[in-house]
């Protein structure tokens, strides 16, 4: 049995996009086992997340896609850590309109990532935002999918840079296609399945978002 385990720390902050702002609650995800650990996104404070670090080695801080709430810890996370930020290259200019300097690595599709004795694979999944990226451990049977895949249907399609044939062909190809029983950890709220969000697909096609 595997020894990486999977610890979630919520913050609490603003989403700043198209001259609108919104007080948001967001999930970082933090994956490892005693010795090292990944941070999935670095969202509005970097404390509680490396309290929930403790003190291990931080191989990378993957990020699901570069609206500010998802990256506003950056620069302080990594300065505590010393870990490098990979973000898909496609998001640079949301990444742009928060940090002068790019981030640390591209990630790419396919792109993997080993910590302790399981792989987060990486999937680019564009649609909420161009590069926005999930991070899948067939191992732990979970699916990081950032704003993605939520508990009910895509990830919002309302504002620049997202596109909702785009998103929708993204979790059709790359998620839904995933065991029924991963477990779909987000980037906002609760958790849901593959299984459990499977057979919406048409009520979401239908409605539109």
């Amino acid at each position: 049995m595997s020894t990486v385990r999977v610890d979630r720390v919520v913050t609490s902050g603003t989403f700043s996009l198209d001259g609108g702002t919104w007080e948001v609650d967001n999930n970082v995800w933090v994956v490892g086992d005693d010795a090292e650990c990944v941070v999935i996104d670095a969202a509005h404070d970097a404390a509680p997340i490396v309290e929930a670090i403790a003190g291990r080695t931080v191989k990378a801080i993957l990020l699901t896609h570069a609206h500010d709430d998802h990256i506003s810890a950056v620069d302080a996370l990594r300065a505590a850590t010393g870990a490098a930020a990979y973000l898909h290259p496609d998001d640079r200019d949301l990444w742009d309109q928060v940090y002068a300097e790019g981030p640390d690595r591209e990630l790419a599709g396919g792109d993997e990532f080993r910590v302790g004795d399981v792989i987060l694979r990486t999937l680019h999944t564009p649609g909420h935002a161009p590069g926005a990226c999930c991070f899948h451990s067939a191992e732990l049977g979970v699916v990081f999918t950032g704003d993605t895949l939520f508990h009910g249907g895509p990830g919002a399609t309302g504002r620049s840079f997202s596109d909702f044939p785009t998103i929708i062909d993204s979790i059709s190809a790359k998620l839904l296609s995933l065991p029924a029983e991963t477990v779909v950890h987000t980037g906002h709220g609760d958790d849901t399945s593959i299984g459990a969000e499977r057979g919406d697909l048409q009520a979401w096609i239908a409605r539109g978002h």
